[in-house]
């Protein structure tokens, strides 16, 4: 199995297929914790991190986000009391793409560093 973590998200065009149910499917084990869901008519990665309180909440939010910058690819980030729910797709093509499962991993890897 690849580790997602070592990888790059690469620039990508409106026109960019989305992943096959076979990739989905491959690239889900490498990110187990994270759930497909759909919001709005386009499929999603999404996982809720639970945390302490408000402050390692919003710690982590702002890792995510500075992952998020460095990769030019943002989610969806809501930040409560003790918890952070990511969601990951590609706006561009409305759904998801290899790059939703690299930042899922990234995201795992920041979380398990808190």
């Amino acid at each position: 199995m690849t580790d997602l973590t070592q990888e790059r998200c690469e620039a990508c065009d409106k026109g960019a297929p989305t992943v096959t149910e076979e990739e989905k499917r491959m690239l889900g084990q490498s990110v187990p914790q994270w759930q497909l869901v759909t919001k709005n008519g386009e499929e999603q990665l999404e996982r809720v991190f639970k945390l302490k309180n408000f402050a390692q909440a919003l710690e982590f939010t702002n890792k995510v986000g500075e992952l998020a910058e460095e990769a030019d690819h943002h989610p969806a980030i809501l930040t409560e009391y003790g918890k952070v729910t990511v969601n990951w797709w590609t706006h561009k093509i409305g759904g998801l793409h290899r790059n939703d499962f690299i930042m899922a991993a990234k995201t795992d890897l920041a979380f398990n560093d808190l």
